[in-house]
């Protein structure tokens, strides 16, 4: 909700209120029990992925997210983020946003690394409610609730994880990915060279090892 698809009257965007819409999609596929989901999420999915899966593990077979840095208890908000959780500087900065135009965002989205097709996607797809629900997001999710919602997902027994991890990505250092694929006992693909971004450009490479690793469920 608010990123690419209207916000429900009365929508509050706050972490827990996107992990609870998470679960509510999950459960609308009306799969009996013991026929859990394999779920996906990139950049904030991972929060999202995780606080369902820490909720609600019953639903799931493996979950496949980046940014696993996400729970490190070291990480840090990168700069625009802690821009976003400050009272007044994060609306001035979402207001900014918003008074760009279509193609002046699109010129932004493509200096960080997506590619021309998928930038003009999300420019288009930019609202003012996406403004709000950015701010409601991040000012929810000040620390400690990643490293706590990291702690949590640690006490889990056993759900089937696999993180890629771009090299390159500015918000989310390797070496954190790398700690947490350890805690979590999970498989890690690292993409040498890539940027967050690298879903526009090494979807295939990426997707080659996903069905190897969903394969390997099966035979499990």
């Amino acid at each position: 909700p608010g990123f690419g698809e209207p916000s429900p009257p009365g929508w509050d965007p706050t972490p827990e209120a996107y992990v609870d819409w998470l679960i509510a999609e999950a459960e609308s596929f009306g799969y009996p029990p013991g026929y859990p989901i394999d779920l996906v999420g990139h950049d904030w999915g991972t929060g999202h992925v995780f606080g369902a899966l820490a909720k609600r593990p019953d639903l799931f077979r493996s979950v496949v997210t980046d940014c696993a840095g996400f729970l490190h208890p070291d990480y840090e908000w990168h700069d625009l983020a802690q821009s976003w959780q400050k009272p007044d500087e994060g609306e001035e900065v979402v207001a900014a946003m918003a008074a760009l135009s279509t193609e002046d965002r699109v010129a932004l989205f493509v200096d960080l690394g997506l590619t021309e097709d998928v930038a003009a996607d999300m420019a288009g797809a930019f609202t003012e409610d996406t403004g709000r629900c950015i701010l409601g997001l991040y000012r929810g999710a000040v620390p400690p609730y990643l490293r706590e919602l990291g702690d949590r997902v640690a006490e889990l027994d056993g759900v089937p994880t696999f993180f890629v991890s771009a090299s390159d990505d500015p918000y989310i250092p390797a070496r954190l990915s790398e700690d947490v694929a350890i805690r979590l006992n999970a498989d890690l693909l690292t993409l040498e060279g890539q940027g967050h971004w690298w879903l526009a450009h090494a979807h295939e490479q990426v997707a080659d090892h996903l069905v190897e690793f969903w394969n390997s469920l099966e035979e499990d």
